[in-house]
């Protein structure tokens, strides 16, 4: 095992030349001890053209600050809150891609990575760190990159699964005392709430749950207290799923791949979370290529996803990614799990949404705004659910999928909806039978 030698964040960035691709692990672990440094040799003029990677990564980020355009480019994979407006001014860009097949990309060498900068746990005595919350396609950068940068931080926790890596495919090392990046619960809306129980009435006992973050996705698993023996398959998971845990209806006794074990490939929450997948070998933290695979996920039973999106029009075409052509958020995982779930025995994919926007809009509509990006296109979706209720699409015909989504649709906007589908449709659509 070689010895580590650490140099200054200064010194590690030194590689980065101009016109390279570099990797920036994920969420929790964003390395902005590396980053920042990176950034000053743009200030300077040492660099250009450098290519920033990643998924989604939180906090300030300098890189894509317009006086810096031509110096850094970002091609991000999912657009977060911090890089929202200037993705929608053009001085970040996104890659449209399913969260599966980002490693791809990588691995593939579509996306040549030059330099993969880090954030991992210290070394244990066999030479190991872990790259802790967040594998996702970061592994993938490690495995083909030409220089790996490790910012080692003993607030990292050290989590298994494909999380953990030997110290001999990392080439330089920095130390890091940064805290990791925390988001707290927030408090559930009365309609959150109500939602929740509504998709919750769907969960089976025994079944293997996906889910993201977020107002909804807590919600659900608070209305899960009473049910038995569930598993855990995602692409990441937040502090709700840890009172199920502690009171044992988290078992995965009857998962067929992973049996007992929580599967995820990143994590987003506060310390109390952090510390739970810390030496816990209930947690299996993996590649995306891994949890998020269709081949994967059809293979436990009752698979259960629950995701969420911006807009879902009258035939079932869901719009998740963008709001117009105003980029919002990305393609995620929905897709990957929405036709893994179909597959699944027992399977349920579930799209969770609020009836309205904040401003009151209905986000079931006649059509998707010019120019939104169909996530999950209308012979994906299975279950759509509300406030005021949960309707399945799957095998209905588009003048019967319009009338269950006006089922679910808030009261004010029905009449409306209604009469958009009749113009749609013609005079018959109000004989086929109504649901409300």
């Amino acid at each position: 095992m070689k010895q580590i030698k650490y140099v200054t964040p200064e010194e590690a960035v030194k590689v980065i030349k101009s016109g390279d691709r570099v990797h920036l692990s994920s969420v929790a672990v964003t390395p902005h001890t590396l980053i920042k440094p990176m950034v000053e040799r743009g200030r300077n003029g040492e660099i250009y053209d450098v290519k920033i990677q990643h998924i989604h990564v939180e906090g300030k980020l300098d890189y894509a600050d317009p006086e810096l355009e031509g110096v850094f480019v970002t091609e991000q994979f999912f657009v977060g809150g911090n890089l929202r407006k200037q993705t929608q001014a053009g001085y970040a860009d996104y890659i449209p891609v399913f969260l599966s097949e980002t490693q791809k990309l990588i691995r593939e060498g579509y996306l040549k990575v030059n330099v993969a900068m880090v954030m991992c746990s210290v070394p244990d005595k066999h030479g190991y760190v872990s790259l802790g919350t967040s594998v996702d396609s970061t592994l993938a950068a490690i495995e083909t990159a030409d220089v790996v940068i490790a910012a080692v931080n003993p607030k990292v926790p050290r989590a298994f699964g494909d999380a953990m890596i030997h110290i001999d495919e990392i080439d330089i090392f920095v130390e890091d005392d940064i805290d990791l990046y925390a988001h707290d619960m927030a408090p559930l809306t009365e309609i959150e709430t109500q939602i929740g129980k509504n998709v919750a009435e769907l969960v089976e006992d025994g079944a293997c749950l996906q889910m993201g973050i977020g107002g909804i996705p807590n919600a659900v698993l608070a209305q899960l207290g009473n049910h038995k023996d569930l598993g855990v398959h995602t692409e990441m998971f937040a502090d709700g799923i840890l009172p199920l845990v502690e009171n044992g209806v988290v078992t995965g006794k009857h998962k067929k791949l992973d049996k007992g074990k929580m599967v995820a490939s990143f994590l987003m929450g506060t310390k109390a979370l952090y510390d739970f997948i810390d030496d816990n070998p209930r947690v299996a933290m993996m590649d995306v290529g891994y949890t998020n695979s269709v081949s994967v996920i059809r293979q436990l039973d009752k698979l259960t996803a629950i995701n969420s999106a911006l807009a879902i029009d009258l035939t079932g075409q869901v719009c998740a990614d963008s709001i117009g052509i105003k980029h919002y958020s990305g393609v995620g995982g929905q897709i990957d799990f929405i036709r893994g779930a179909g597959y699944s025995q027992g399977g349920k994919p579930i799209i969770a949404i609020p009836s309205v926007t904040a401003k009151g809009v209905s986000k079931i509509s006649p059509i998707l705004i010019p120019g939104s990006g169909v996530v999950s296109t209308r012979s994906n979706m299975h279950w759509v659910v509300t406030e005021y209720g949960a309707v399945n699409l799957y095998g209905k015909t588009l003048q019967e999928r319009a009338k269950l989504l006006i089922s679910v649709a808030h009261p004010d906007h029905r009449a409306s909806l209604d009469q958009a589908a009749f113009e749609r449709f013609g005079s018959h659509f109000h004989f086929v039978k109504k649901s409300y």
